[in-house]
């Protein structure tokens, strides 16, 4: 039986956290794209790109609501 980790909210939160980024405990996954876009837009984020680059390669293994945040802020605003 083969265990899968998968990227959930606070998985996702706390790999943004990792990259220097403030975000609440508990926040949702929409709250911290947004807040990684916005210190990204302010003051630049190094890693980020790679981050969202990696996470979109494991979209099998990723909570819908990840996704749909990533896809909504990170994306467009990384480009």
């Amino acid at each position: 039986m083969m265990i899968v980790d998968l990227i959930d909210g606070d998985d996702f939160r706390d790999r943004l956290v990792a990259l220097g980024i403030r975000i609440p405990e508990g926040a949702c996954p929409e709250t911290c794209a947004r807040m990684a876009l916005l210190k990204h837009m302010e003051v630049g984020v190094p890693g980020l790109q790679d981050l969202v680059r990696e996470l979109m390669t494991r979209t099998d293994v990723m909570l819908p609501s990840v996704r749909a945040a990533i896809e909504r802020f990170l994306l467009p605003g990384l480009r």
